[in-house]
């Protein structure tokens, strides 16, 4: 055993009471000496727990471009009508997005947010958080940005055709 420092603990009196009754006094420091190794020994390092989650988060970004891969090699392929919109939200305001894409076939960002009463930029941020997480997720986002003219809309965000049916 490595050299020993002498430490000083507050326990609540009923617990000191209990600890005398089931240990003679010369065993006390060890008792507590073990206890605390003990719970060291079931508690896991910060350090460690950063390590892993760093290397989850490399696995997951490996994954994900081996997805972005395979999707832009068209070897991953997508059936139609199978990848569900909702399953990139987060929240209430994310559903009420993609349901208005959906029931509008597509929309600006102020139509979107003249509809749904909120801020253009709250949206714009949303629409983007979903795209990236649909193509970090799927290789491919599940809504796009298109600046030309499309349905009679310009600069307006639509389904990805290839991943979803968009109709109502």
């Amino acid at each position: 055993m490595s050299e020993t420092v002498t430490i000083s603990a507050k326990i609540p009196r009923d617990v000191y009471d209990e600890m005398a009754l089931r240990w003679p006094e010369g065993e006390r420091s060890s008792l507590i000496r073990d206890a605390i190794i003990e719970k060291l020994q079931k508690t896991p390092r910060p350090d460690r727990i950063l390590e892993l989650e760093e290397r989850i988060r490399k696995t997951e970004d490996d994954v994900s471009a081996i997805k972005k891969s395979l999707a832009d090699l068209e070897v991953l392929t997508y059936e139609r009508g199978k990848i569900n919109p909702h399953a990139f939200c987060v929240d209430k305001i994310d559903h009420d997005i993609v349901d208005h894409l959906i029931h509008y076939n597509g929309a600006t960002t102020p139509e979107l947010a003249e509809a749904l009463k909120i801020n253009r930029w709250l949206i714009l941020n949303r629409l983007k958080r979903i795209m990236s997480r649909s193509k970090k997720e799927l290789g491919k986002p599940v809504i796009e940005y298109f600046g030309g003219e499309k349905a009679g809309k310009r600069k307006a965000w639509w389904f990805n055709e290839e991943l979803i049916e968009t109709s109502t």
